[in-house]
């Protein structure tokens, strides 16, 4: 059964990456605004019988999740086996609970809204805070992509003598695994915020970080200021220049002038979220990712 990925523009490196290693066709998906803030979304005609994979990292979402929608919907009406989505960056998770009176829990609703539109998902390493798992939220098959080898491989042949450092302690699992994969020791950050903008940390063991380079890791990067704390934190222990190495790179505003600012010597993202930083390529595993998917959903129609 043929393949075709349809890309959303910001997209179309990371995609076209895929498609390579799929074997699959990059087909056309054309997206443009109307004065009055309409979208027209216009895809490739030719796919139906095929599986299409739309690529649409989720990033500024409230612009592109209805897009999304309609080309997912237009693809079913030209006859689309199936339709999945590849969303690297895949927004709306962290609200998982209500936490005030009246609130909106967006991952379930987010969720719901999806699976309107897609028969599959695939992201890469989802800012879950009580959810374990992201089957827990999703009713269609879902597969979580982990950057920890892809962030370890450049790590182990970029920084010369590496010392991993972790944002908080929700961040100590994968931190230790990509120390883990890195061959190289980690800490975790004791983080105390203040505010949706303040943030103030410190490390259990300063001491051990001398003679290494510290590598400050983030699964997402949006204000920055907790490896700017970071960075700050560290500028008293005349430390080689930090690296910052972050999964998905939103850097919103000024972020990536206060990272530079405030003494980062180096600032790679994976291409999750295309961006300027971007150094870590994440189509192997996605690719693998989407076969999985594909495998999965062909068995249950069988």
């Amino acid at each position: 059964m043929a393949t075709v990925v349809l890309s959303f523009p910001d997209d179309v490196s990371l995609a076209t990456a895929v498609a390579k290693r799929l074997g699959a066709r990059i087909g056309r998906l054309a997206w443009r605004h109307f004065p009055d803030g309409e979208s027209l979304v216009a895809i490739d005609e030719d796919i139906a019988g095929a599986d299409v994979v739309l690529f649409a990292s989720l990033d500024a979402p409230d612009g592109k999740a209805l897009p999304l929608w309609f080309a997912a919907h237009t693809a079913r009406e030209l006859g689309a086996r199936r339709v999945g989505l590849v969303a690297p960056y895949l927004a709306y998770m962290r609200q998982d609970a209500r936490f005030h009176a009246g609130e909106a829990i967006s991952a379930n609703a987010f969720a719901r809204f999806l699976e309107q539109c897609i028969d599959w998902l695939v992201t890469v390493d989802p800012h879950l805070h009580r959810i374990e798992r992201l089957e827990a939220v999703f009713r269609i098959p879902a597969i979580c992509v982990a950057a920890a080898p892809c962030l370890a491989q450049w790590i182990r042949c970029e920084v010369e003598r590496p010392v991993l450092i972790g944002p908080d302690s929700e961040s100590a699992q994968w931190v230790a695994d990509v120390a883990r994969k890195a061959n190289a020791p980690y800490q975790v950050l004791e983080k105390t915020r203040h505010g949706d903008h303040e943030v103030e940390v410190s490390l259990p063991d300063a001491g051990s970080l001398r003679g290494h380079t510290p590598v400050l890791l983030d699964d997402i990067a949006s204000t920055g200021r907790t490896l700017v704390a970071a960075l700050t934190h560290l500028r008293p222990l005349q430390l080689p220049p930090a690296v910052c190495v972050v999964i998905h790179a939103l850097f919103v505003g000024d972020a990536l002038e206060s990272l530079r600012n405030a003494g980062a010597g180096k600032i790679v993202s994976t291409d999750s979220v295309s961006h300027s930083s971007n150094a870590i390529g994440l189509a192997v595993p996605i690719a693998n990712g989407i076969n999985a998917c594909l495998a999965e959903a062909t068995d249950r129609h069988r």
